[in-house]
């Protein structure tokens, strides 16, 4: 219908409505004023909780954790050095990264010398062990060449990477606590230079979900913390506000104990709100401050799995004065001692029940130079190996911060 002929029918209907109300008035003895009713808001639907495969475990948080780079140095003075500066902080947790490739030259192929190593170190300090699982072997990729091209590349099969994970899970049922599955899968160089895919990582963290799970069922499984990003482009990264509604969407739910987050704080204190960040004209987003992890736990919330727990995976503050992709939201060392307590303290005031393992970032790893942009955001200086550790501020900050229960 054209626009004049829709406007024409709406004034021959005002025109009949006002005679019907005139030929009313004058019948007030035929005809009773119907009630006002006031319409009723519909209540927001409640979300059905996601079925679970095993039961949900849960832990009081939150509970501090370190990432730390004891690979090899498992059989020396630093390794022994270097889970001693985490145990010194007071964590009960250390978080390591258990690179597939490492461990498996050929398919059904371990090498467990250093994966044993580690489980041992955290074991004689009484830390329990986060481990983080990528780095597909190429004997397990679809591209050979693809593997000293990106980060990071997928398996051609997820289901290879499940045998591995069933393999690793049942050798140290017990003595390994939880599992993350995967690194920042968000960011395209982490998947292989392919598009962010959620569907094809859900394929991935239910084989390994479900391998891990039949080995040694009370080990946490945590999905892949992400990296807090706007920026949308297929051949960089996926917002990860959208890679995990994504996630939700591929019926991801039901293969992790534990939602991942990465949480830095950038240039702003822990305390700062997301919606400060959105208003400010030089952030212009949430994804720059730290409590942005608000923003995924309500995301949560309205997906329907608001029981499960989060665990910060990686959180902390850069010191970088060199990096150019980095230095424009450094802060001092004295500041970024300030920020890790503050951090801690703020989760801990706000966060409950459902923040379960904070780890942060890092115990250096002795290879690093300050040409490294990791090298920044540690507590600690790389050092001669054997040689007593360099202390940023931040260690003594976080060693004298009161823990809780």
């Amino acid at each position: 219908m054209s626009p004049t002929r829709i406007l024409t029918a709406r004034v021959a209907a005002a025109a009949a409505l006002s005679l019907a109300l005139v030929l009313l008035s004058g019948c007030s003895g035929l005809f009773t004023a119907a009630p006002t009713v006031t319409p009723t808001a519909r209540p927001t639907p409640i979300p059905s909780p996601v079925p679970r495969l095993y039961p949900l475990p849960r832990i009081s948080g939150p509970q501090y954790g370190i990432q730390t780079f004891l690979w090899w140095y498992v059989d020396n003075k630093t390794g022994a050095r270097d889970a001693d500066l985490a145990q010194g902080l007071g964590f009960g947790w250390l978080k390591e990264e258990f690179a597939w490739s490492a461990i498996s030259g050929s398919p059904g192929g371990y090498d467990w010398f250093r994966t044993d190593g580690v489980v041992a170190l955290a074991q004689q300090r009484k830390l329990k062990l986060l481990v983080r699982l990528d780095q597909a072997p190429f004997w397990s990729l679809a591209d050979v060449g693809d593997a000293g091209k990106y980060t990071d590349v997928p398996p051609r099969d997820p289901a290879l990477m499940g045998v591995f994970c069933g393999a690793l899970a049942a050798r140290y049922a017990g003595r390994i606590a939880a599992y993350e599955i995967w690194n920042e899968p968000n960011l395209a160089r982490e998947w292989g230079g392919k598009p962010p895919d959620p569907a094809a990582y859900v394929a991935l963290l239910k084989a390994c979900y479900t391998a891990i799970k039949a080995a040694d069922p009370q080990a946490i499984v945590i999905s892949a913390g992400l990296a807090p990003t706007i920026t949308d482009d297929p051949a960089v990264s996926m917002p990860d506000a959208s890679y995990f509604q994504g996630i939700y969407a591929a019926g991801g739910a039901a293969y992790f104990d534990m939602l991942g987050v990465h949480a830095p704080g950038y240039g702003n204190a822990p305390e700062r709100s997301p919606a400060d960040c959105q208003a400010d004209a030089f952030w212009q987003s949430s994804v720059w401050c730290f409590r942005h992890v608000e923003d995924i736990r309500a995301l949560m919330v309205a997906a329907g799995d608001g029981d499960k727990q989060i665990a910060v995976t990686e959180m902390g503050w850069t010191t970088d004065t060199i990096h150019n992709d980095y230095k424009w939201y450094h802060v001092s060392e004295a500041t970024q001692a300030d920020y890790l307590v503050r951090a801690f303290q703020y989760a801990r005031a706000n966060w409950q029940p459902w923040i379960g393992l904070m780890s942060m970032v890092y115990i250096a790893n002795p290879k690093w130079t300050a040409a490294d942009e990791q090298y920044w955001w540690s507590i600690t200086r790389p050092t001669k190996p054997g040689d007593p550790a360099d202390l940023l501020p931040a260690y003594a900050a976080l060693k004298n911060m009161p823990k809780g229960k």
